[in-house]
């Protein structure tokens, strides 16, 4: 889907003299860029200009369709902890009809049922439409699945033997009793919340083939944006609670959000979402320009007065004159194109930032090879997606579209998996031919017994660079560019690759609407958008 028409320099570089509407330039089209564009339509005169390097929205939470087969690059599970992005998810894409149950809602310590309404949409018939899905996620470790989160089950046991599993207890007490103190890396981290042992069965090498590095070099702060709060001992809680009757809420806010096991999904995935979203930004005076690469910013005083930007059709450069500007574009590369002007120490760091990429490949299949547990008389596992924690091959997690939903496989007598490698921009993994990665994937299919080559119908490679901020590299120095940028009053600094920091879709979407609520405020004070997801209610990892 392409949005709006070509765009000349005379569309957008507004001139004072001839209009007095205010203008916000907004970098990229992802969920914080779309989100924050909305807000602005719905609260405010502001009118956002949207410009996206892609030729599509939604970012990483872009659904890629390929041969009437739909792809969802990384996995989106839509849940979260805000009331407020979850009552903005279903205003868009409303709750399918059918659903057997009432939703029931716990949030702030109060109980609320929302009623599913008998007249709703049913996804069989209408397209926009969000589905109550179930998760089920497993890590495959020596060939065997494992839980994830792991739990102490009959499975867990047999799988590991009573011997490993007395040293992973004996290992985990050992850490509660004598943390490492300071914890200087994300090694410290996963062993302080997990012990040694069950850090290098489950923990180290997936993390290591994620990043590239090893878990010594990472900062802990990874580990408390992602690992939130779960330990040992609240999966252990978990287990004992999944015995009685379990809450049906979808948004399940006392439920660390790694334990969800319901979630809200669009029927075709996360784009279509965020092509509802555009839409709605199109029809209410919003522009959105895909295929612009913005290459700079003109700043003086203490504001940001213009964007510079490039159609990537033509080579043209433009210069959009803003009264805002929502970045969301890699920070690494903001920086770098504010020109000689920008303090050497904060280019410095810049330089410095490292990110992490990602490919998928999708692999269209006529059925999976039967995992030892069977699959339930499908051809397919029932799993969302598997952690591939095995030495032999490259492959990091496998997506199974199928369970997400059944809208994303064209044919559902075949399988459509998305088989997820990470890493460097350049290297050899990325250099390889799309041909060659397929093959790649197709080969590694065999080595885990997950699908044979003769039954193999089709494949896609998708590519996404910067996918991943890092938490190494110069890190630790990020402040130094976030005082820098705070000091221009009408910038402000959003989502994932904006503020550098591995967000959520939700919580990139809280940084846009609290940047709107400043603006609508008139504060000037951006603590509250880098608070998003460090304060208790987002971030997982509280004390205990």
């Amino acid at each position: 889907m392409a949005f709006g028409r070509p765009l000349i320099f005379s569309d957008i570089c507004r001139m004072s003299t001839n209009s007095t509407s205010k203008i916000a330039v907004i970098i990229g089209a992802g969920p914080a860029g779309l989100t924050a564009a909305y807000e602005l339509l719905q609260r405010t005169d502001i009118r956002p200009v949207i410009l996206e390097m892609s030729d599509d929205v939604g970012g990483i939470s872009r659904t890629v369709e390929y041969h009437g087969n739909r792809m969802d690059i990384g996995g989106h599970r839509f849940f979260s902890k805000s009331d407020r992005v979850m009552d903005w998810w279903q205003e868009m894409l409303p709750v399918e009809a059918g659903v057997s149950e009432s939703v029931q809602i716990r949030y702030h310590n109060r109980d609320r049922t929302v009623s599913v309404n008998p007249d709703g949409p049913d996804p069989g018939k209408s397209d926009r439409v969000m589905l109550v899905r179930e998760r089920l996620s497993r890590i495959f470790y020596g060939r065997k699945y494992y839980s994830y989160p792991i739990r102490l089950n009959g499975q867990t046991i047999r799988n590991l033997g009573l011997r490993r599993i007395i040293r992973i207890g004996l290992s985990y007490a050992g850490a509660r009793m004598r943390p490492v103190r300071p914890e200087l890396s994300l090694e410290d981290f996963f062993i302080n919340r997990f012990g040694k042992e069950l850090y290098l069965t489950f923990f180290k090498d997936y993390t290591e083939k994620v990043w590239g590095v090893p878990c010594r070099s990472i900062k802990p702060e990874w580990g408390a944006q992602r690992v939130k709060g779960l330990s040992v001992t609240k999966a252990l809680f978990h287990a004992l609670k999944s015995i009685f009757p379990r809450d049906v809420s979808v948004r399940q806010k006392e439920i660390e959000t790694s334990l969800i096991d319901r979630f809200l999904y669009p029927k075709f995935g996360p784009g279509h979402l965020w092509k509802e979203v555009a839409s709605r930004i199109e029809k209410l005076g919003g522009e959105i320009r895909t295929g612009y690469y913005v290459n700079g910013l003109e700043w003086a005083d203490g504001r940001v007065s213009a964007v510079r930007a490039i159609c990537m059709a033509d080579n043209r450069e433009l210069l959009l004159e803003a009264d805002w500007v929502f970045s969301t574009m890699p920070v690494k590369d903001l920086v770098a194109g504010m020109g000689e002007r920008v303090p050497q120490a904060v280019k410095d760091v810049g330089k410095g930032l490292i990110y992490r990429d990602f490919i998928a490949i999708g692999l269209l299949y006529r059925k999976m090879t039967p995992c030892p547990e069977g699959c339930g008389g499908k051809n397919r596992i029932p799993d969302n997606w598997v952690y591939i924690q095995e030495a032999d091959v490259k492959v990091g997690r496998i997506q199974v579209f199928n369970n997400w939903s059944p809208y994303l496989v064209k044919d559902p007598d075949t399988v459509w998996l998305g088989l997820e490698y990470f890493c460097q921009e350049g290297d050899d993994l990325w250099s390889l031919t799309d041909e060659e990665l397929i093959r790649l994937g197709i080969r590694e299919m065999e080595i885990i017994r997950f699908c044979e080559e003769n039954e193999y119908l089709d494949g896609t490679v998708v590519r996404m660079a910067k996918t991943y901020p890092a938490y190494f590299g110069t890190y630790d120095r990020l402040p130094e560019i976030r005082s820098f940028t705070d000091s221009l009053k009408n910038l402000f600094l959003l989502g994932r690759n904006g503020m550098h920091r591995y967000n959520n879709q939700d919580h990139s979407m809280l940084t846009a609407m609290t940047a709107v609520d400043l603006i609508v405020a008139g504060s000037e004070d951006k603590e509250p958008v880098w608070a998003v997801n460090t304060e208790e209610d987002y971030h997982e990892e509280t004390s205990k």
